[in-house]
């Protein structure tokens, strides 16, 4: 299946209604040129994975799809299971990290090299920290997926962060069960299952 261009809502709703199986959706907006520049890479990911049903939304046309699934801006990629999201993945990536966040992670390992996926991660961040910003670019050099929570935008979220760990600065990680608070790449890499060589 080729990358499927959404003209509307209900086109939408029929192209993943009753769908058991995972659905990869990408929401881009031409007013900006991250968006423009991510939306390259999608399309050669979605090339590159004949197999794997991706749609694409321009949130300009088809106006208010992107609030069902919470998303505030584009680029954005997600993936759908039935009506639920289970990975949403903001700015621009490369059609690696697509492939890493939504084919390798979903079979629980690559094709191609038969090593096993990465275990979910989450990072917390803020707008004024540059340790997020190093961690974050760290994870994508690694082509690890992750989700993003931002503590600066929604203080519930740290408030919950300082429940679960004790702790009010950022970054913060969750590597699958276990958290690392900063920058702290030896373990980042153990909790990963990767060697640092291997960088």
């Amino acid at each position: 299946m080729s990358l499927i261009e959404i003209g509307s809502i209900e086109e939408f709703d029929e192209k993943t209604s009753g769908n058991d199986s995972p659905v990869v959706v990408g929401f881009f907006g031409a007013f900006s040129k991250v968006s423009r520049e991510a939306e390259d890479s999608f399309r050669k990911f979605a090339a590159e994975n004949p197999d794997i049903p991706c749609l694409y939304v321009d949130v300009t046309k088809v106006r208010g799809l992107h609030k069902r699934y919470g998303i505030t801006g584009v680029p954005t990629v997600i993936g759908l299971s039935g009506s639920r999201v289970t990975r949403k993945i903001s700015g621009k990536q490369s059609p690696d990290y697509y492939f890493n966040a939504f084919v390798k992670s979903s079979t629980g390992t690559s094709s191609a090299s038969g090593k096993p996926a990465f275990p979910p991660v989450t990072v917390w961040v803020s707008d004024t920290c540059p340790w997020c910003s190093r961690v974050k670019s760290y994870l994508r050099k690694l082509r690890v997926p992750f989700r993003e929570v931002n503590v600066s935008r929604n203080p519930s979220e740290a408030e919950a962060l300082r429940a679960r760990t004790g702790q009010i600065g950022v970054p913060q990680l969750q590597i699958g069960g276990k958290f690392v608070v900063g920058f702290d790449k030896p373990a980042i890499d153990r909790y990963l299952g990767i060697n640092s060589s291997e960088e």
